[in-house]
């Protein structure tokens, strides 16, 4: 079986709020938002997640941010240290950008175990991403890789980037764990963020994400890859 028809093998029924997820943090029914800031960007049209037209709204001070979080065996730490190694050649201002670029490419290659692969334990980071959308946060984008995951959000209200990232990754490590029999860390501890300049910025970095599965030669079509904001089908 192709790649992308194990992926489409996920959510045989609903796509649902898990139960532990549902009884612990939310009593209301779930709300999707998205957003859909460029007409060129039509394979974001999926027929069950509306657009409201949001965009950022940078002149009262919200911030689209870009993130990007990684299994903790997604990339070896003798990689990691050949990498802080190479990256002394540049200056210091330029190191972090590059640091995030080529970690970014190495994740491309899908080393480690790739547990994102696995249709129940995408659809847990899924729902994780998706349950507090338009309350604690805008989901703009998403990509859910083998073994890395991009969003692209703006936080609501009081809700800062890191309370955000650490209870998805808190929540997804745990159900994760769970399916697949494992205790431990399942991410790494490290996240990247980038603030998001514009609305060019922001339809460069939606592109990114939708493209991400078809640079690392996982699908064919942005609007193929299951556990994708792109996807083309219903959830």
């Amino acid at each position: 079986m192709t790649q992308t028809g194990v992926m489409r093998q996920a959510q045989s029924g609903s796509a649902g709020v898990p139960p532990a997820l549902s009884a612990l943090t939310h009593s209301g029914p779930l709300k999707i938002s998205t957003v859909l800031p460029m007409k060129r960007l039509e394979y974001m049209a999926s027929p069950t997640w509306h657009s409201r037209g949001y965009l950022p709204h940078w002149e009262a001070g919200e911030v689209a941010q870009s993130i990007t979080f990684r299994l903790g065996d997604s990339l070896p730490a003798i990689a990691l240290e050949r990498l802080r190694e190479d990256l002394k050649r540049f200056p210091d201002g330029d190191q972090a950008l590059k640091r995030r670029m080529r970690i970014e490419e190495a994740l491309d290659r899908g080393k480690g175990s790739a547990a994102l692969l696995k249709p129940d334990v995408a659809e847990i980071v899924e729902n994780a991403l998706l349950h507090f959308d338009a309350q604690r946060y805008r989901l703009h984008a998403w990509c859910i890789m083998p073994n890395h995951v991009h969003v692209l959000t703006t936080p609501l209200a009081d809700w800062t980037l890191s309370q955000i990232t650490h209870a998805w990754k808190s929540f997804t490590s745990k159900e994760a764990n769970a399916v697949l029999g494992k205790t431990g860390a399942f991410w790494a501890a490290e996240y990247f963020d980038r603030a998001i300049r514009d609305d060019e910025h922001y339809a460069t970095v939606v592109d990114y994400i939708a493209a991400n599965p078809v640079k690392a030669k996982l699908c064919a079509k942005p609007e193929d890859w299951r556990f994708s904001s792109a996807w083309s089908g219903s959830r």
